[in-house]
């Protein structure tokens, strides 16, 4: 039986805190989904701004393989994106992923600092 070491301790510690952290984040996935096994639809005011958030059908420019989902800041269509590993990102934050879409919507909140979102295929205003 091979020797008990600290490299070997420290490396079964990293194993078994990556294996509760796999499980925790799964467990936080699947209390944020809908009854399809997509995100739960949201309407809430953050900071100030009504962000929402739903399943859309497959027409235009969400998914066009499938059904999408559509979210909303002060009525205006924030574009949102599923990564392979289930994070999300918005065309707001793009290389800050987040677990839900409704996250994404906060972080383009935050991130937007007041300023109105601007749809995408929309001119930027003249200053």
């Amino acid at each position: 039986m091979p020797e008990l070491t600290r490299r070997r301790a420290l490396g079964a510690a990293a194993a078994l805190a990556a294996a509760a952290g796999t499980q925790t984040v799964a467990v936080a996935r699947a209390a944020d989904t809908g009854h399809h096994g997509g995100p739960e639809a949201f309407d809430e005011v953050y900071r100030g701004r009504r962000i929402m958030g739903r399943a859309a059908d497959g027409g235009g420019h969400h998914h066009e393989h499938g059904v999408g989902y559509a979210v909303f800041i002060d009525g205006v269509e924030l574009h949102v994106m599923q990564n392979a590993d289930g994070s999300w990102i918005s065309v707001v934050s793009h290389y800050d992923p987040v677990p839900t879409p409704r996250a994404a919507a906060r972080a383009a909140v935050v991130e937007l600092q007041g300023a109105p979102l601007v749809p995408l295929g929309m001119p930027m205003p003249q200053q």
